[in-house]
């Protein structure tokens, strides 16, 4: 009897890892998609890429390992975000507004990035390879002559 017990529920727990690792409320998405407006959702492991949220209102949404590849984020705001692990890699975030936003792991590989705020944001371990980013607080490498 235990032996069927300790089966079930080792079975039950590797059929559920999966679903416990996509943690997005579908009904945010749909919301941020459609309005553009997402004030403190949650939207870890969303998958964005390519989406156009051209000024849309992410203060303080989750956005933990989300996929916002190609994603056009221009003038939106990030203020108080969560955007740890996640990926912006080729997105364009000009005069997005990051500031106090978690961008730890952050993946901005040619992604670009021109006069984007970042004050207070926490950029360790961010990938900045092929990005262009100007004018945001960010310095990646050095001052050119």
């Amino acid at each position: 009897m235990k032996t069927v017990m300790i089966s079930t529920i080792a079975l039950l727990a590797v059929v559920a890892v999966p679903f416990a690792a996509k943690a997005e409320n579908p009904a945010h998405v749909k919301q941020l998609l459609e309005t553009g407006a997402c004030y403190s959702c949650n939207l870890q492991g969303a998958d964005l890429r390519e989406a156009h949220l051209i000024g849309a209102d992410l203060r303080n949404a989750n956005l933990q390992g989300a996929d916002l590849t190609g994603a056009n984020v221009e003038g939106a705001d990030f203020t108080g975000a969560n955007l740890k692990d996640a990926n912006m890699a080729k997105a364009f975030a000009s005069n997005a507004v990051f500031d106090l936003a978690n961008l730890t792991g952050l993946n901005l590989t040619e992604a670009r990035m021109i006069n984007a705020h970042t004050f207070g944001a926490n950029l360790t371990d961010v990938t900045f390879a092929g990005a262009d980013i100007y004018g945001s607080g960010i310095g990646v490498g050095g001052e050119k002559p």
